[in-house]
């Protein structure tokens, strides 16, 4: 994968370095207060059973976020 995509499409094992927020409102406050600002790298670790929601490592915490909240964050991916 090369160029910007949403966050919920990293595979597990990927990492990304955000780019841009989609997100509007409160969403985008608490996308914030998480610290996904411009610039921090974000890892997928693993997906629930289920799929939904994956868990990601975002400045050493473990957060997990639903499909429709990760689609709202674009990431530069990055290799190695």
């Amino acid at each position: 994968m090369n160029g910007l995509v949403p966050l919920h499409l990293l595979s597990p094992g990927t990492s990304g370095k955000v780019n841009r927020l989609i997100a509007e409102g409160n969403t985008r406050r608490r996308m914030l207060d998480l610290g996904l600002i411009r610039g921090t790298r974000v890892v997928a670790l693993q997906k629930s059973p289920s799929g939904d929601p994956v868990a990601y490592e975002i400045r050493g915490a473990v957060i997990a976020l639903r499909s429709e909240e990760a689609s709202q964050i674009l990431v530069e991916v990055l290799s190695g």
